[in-house]
């Protein structure tokens, strides 16, 4: 389960960020996990009490937003949900697709109290 080392980095990056804006409290953090990555939201959801303990995130909430993993077929160029659609275009049944979106990670939002 890599997710443990994501949310610690994310804890590194969310700490220099504060620091450098002089943010004392941090109410809400929102990651923004793509459908496609090789993140799973609920191991992120399941490390992020044990990697934020002993930081300045430790009372904040954790809120994660989906990208849908939007694709467009090769062949007729038909946009559709990869993920929702078993990799095949509905529209011609091609199995060749470009991805679109849902492949990211991010650090979207940082709300301070």
């Amino acid at each position: 389960m890599h997710e443990l080392g994501i949310v610690i980095e994310v804890v590194k990056q969310v700490e220099q960020f504060a620091s450098e804006h002089n943010v004392k409290t941090i109410d809400t953090l929102v990651l923004e996990i793509g459908e496609l990555s090789s993140v799973i939201p609920r191991y992120i959801e399941e490390v992020y009490p044990m990697a934020v303990e002993k930081s300045m995130l430790k009372n904040t909430k954790l809120k994660i937003e989906i990208t849908p993993g939007l694709g467009k077929c090769d062949d007729c160029g038909f946009g559709y949900n990869i993920a929702q659609n078993n990799r095949t275009c509905p529209k011609c049944g091609s199995h060749d697709w470009t991805i679109i979106s849902g492949k990211e990670f991010n650090i979207k939002e940082i709300y301070t109290a």
